[in-house]
């Protein structure tokens, strides 16, 4: 597990000096301030417990997880893995014990590579966001698509499109079959696919899909018939979608799938529906 921790940046390292038995008393606490933004985002909380002091905290978006420590105070947090004082990884065994006790499909595989992905805050992506200027409307449109809620199909350095599909969508099914092999697979393109649902199991199902960290494994099952694939989870959270849907409504958008991507030239095009020659985009990506 620690050669995992060469070459990757973490937001913060933090090292836990006192020893906290594992049979403590864990208390629940209400979702502290400093993280509420996350889950307003969409990202699955969950409660690790308390450790040295801090209440840890998981937070799953787009089949990523990241990991935060609370102040006591509730009014601060660092971002990163716990360790104790013999540099033991805390923080893969409080995973570990959530996942026991929950059950859940959103934890599966997070033991197995804990370490999270670098990404920018939100502070940092409103600033971000602050200084771009967008001479046309279709910019703009681009610039929301990038900042929504999405999980990749494919070689993550494949040039890409972003795709709005319904799980239960069969044009997003025929589109995205047409993609599959001959594309995706290949590894000759990426698609971020931006989940959304028109009625609550497909909202559900979608937001199942941000959530997992195995994205394109049940997609696929999804495609080839398995229902147990996208299951249909009452409690999950479903903000993720709803940014999704707000951004297509935004733009009077009204079918899936939609597809937005840039080209090597620079443009912005949109695709409506089904694309009826997939090696068009390829062509204008490359």
């Amino acid at each position: 597990m620690m050669h995992k921790l060469n070459g990757i940046l973490l937001a913060a390292l933090v090292i836990a000096v006192m020893g906290i038995s594992q049979a403590q008393a864990q208390r629940e606490p209400s979702l502290p301030a400093p993280l509420k933004n996350l889950a307003d985002e969409g990202a699955q909380m969950r409660y690790l417990g308390n450790r040295g002091g801090l209440d840890g905290w998981i937070a799953i978006k787009g089949g990523q997880e990241q990991y935060f420590y609370v102040t006591e105070d509730q009014q601060a947090f660092v971002m990163g893995l716990l360790f104790d004082k013999n540099g033991k990884a805390v923080t893969l065994d409080q995973v570990r014990d959530l996942q026991k006790q929950s059950g859940s499909d959103t934890l599966d595989l997070f033991t197995g590579d804990i370490l999270p992905e670098k990404a920018d805050s939100p502070l940092e992506q409103a600033k971000d966001a602050a200084k771009r200027e967008f001479k046309t409307p279709a910019e703009q449109l681009f610039s929301d698509v990038e900042g929504a809620n999405w999980v990749t199909l494919g070689d993550k350095n494949a040039p890409y499109i972003y795709t709005f599909i319904d799980p239960q969508c069969p044009h997003c099914h025929a589109f995205l079959e047409d993609l599959r092999k001959n594309y995706i697979d290949n590894g000759l393109l990426q698609v971020r696919i931006l989940p959304v649902g028109f009625r609550e199991d497909t909202r559900a199902q979608a937001a199942f899909l941000l959530a997992v960290p195995d994205p394109q494994k049940r997609w696929y099952a999804h495609l080839d018939g398995d229902d147990s694939a996208l299951p249909v989870t009452p409690d999950i959270n479903q903000q993720g979608v709803q940014r999704n849907l707000a951004i297509m409504q935004s733009w009077k958008v009204n079918v899936t799938p939609f597809t937005v991507y840039r080209t090597a030239d620079g443009d912005v095009r949109i695709v409506q529906g089904r694309a009826q020659d997939p090696n068009q985009i390829l062509s204008d990506l490359r």
